[in-house]
């Protein structure tokens, strides 16, 4: 009898070891296949922050939950700069066509499609504490931000200052439109010009004053697929996104205009 039980329960160690082993020893058998997720790797303008990051939240994720998105907002010359240098990504959005017209000479992206654009605006600090009424003598010792030449907020500046022969003499020039707004949105300076979208997302931190031929002045946004990327089914389904009428109708909701607009600039 002895000999019968230490048979049978060898037996049953040796089944319980097989199932555990089907299993992958963590009760799942190894016939299930694992699940995985697509890290999508997108580039663009600071000023595309909240639209962007709402297009993936109410969009994209729901459409495709097997895709996870990293974005990484800057100004669109650094970004441009950073995918020259060897940085992997898989989708750029710029801010302007002249950045984006960098990276085709650069054969950096393919693919190019235009799918808003921008004006800026002037906005200063809530109450208006140094009494600024646009780009004219209220400035005159006045602590005035701007964006710095390279980047599409301060190109675009550039080109309405000499439209409206105005000169501006600005105590700062950051590297991209956020760092703008935000010295307004402290109190570190009197006055900043950003994009229209930017204003709005600043809410009741600001004022903005509208100014005279600020909407002549009118900045494309293109997105591309960068070239070599490793995920291009995700990356085309991301900018389908984009342009879809959902997509669309988020970046309106911030205060962006049509692509065709772009013609205007």
């Amino acid at each position: 009898m002895k000999i019968v039980r230490s048979i049978l329960a060898g037996a049953a160690v040796v089944a319980v070891s097989l199932g555990m082993s089907a299993c992958g020893g963590n009760g799942k058998a190894e016939s299930e296949p694992a699940s995985s997720t697509t890290e999508l790797t997108v580039f663009a303008a600071k000023s595309l922050t909240k639209a962007f990051t709402q297009i993936d939240e109410e969009i994209f994720r729901q459409e495709h939950p097997d895709i996870s998105i990293k974005f990484s907002f800057d100004g669109s010359n650094t970004l441009v700069k950073q995918i020259a240098e060897g940085a992997p990504v898989d989708v750029l959005a710029t801010a302007d066509q002249k950045n984006m017209d960098n990276a085709v000479e650069q054969d950096l992206v393919e693919d190019v499609q235009p799918f808003a654009s921008n004006v800026l605006t002037l906005i200063v600090p809530s109450g208006n504490p140094a009494n600024i009424t646009g780009l004219d003598e209220s400035l005159d010792g006045t602590k005035l931000v701007v964006c710095a030449e390279g980047v599409p907020c301060g190109n675009a500046t550039r080109t309405l200052a000499e439209n409206l022969g105005v000169a501006l003499s600005p105590v700062s020039e950051e590297k991209n439109v956020g760092d703008v707004r935000s010295k307004v949105e402290k109190g570190e300076a009197d006055a900043g010009l950003v994009y229209v979208t930017d204003a709005r997302s600043s809410g009741d931190k600001v004022e903005i004053i509208e100014v005279l031929g600020a909407e002549d002045v009118v900045n494309a946004y293109p997105i591309a697929l960068v070239k070599g990327t490793k995920n291009s089914d995700a990356a085309k389904a991301f900018i389908a996104t984009v342009l879809s009428p959902e997509g669309q109708k988020i970046l309106a909701d911030y205060g962006f205009k049509g692509a065709e607009l772009a013609d205007k600039g």
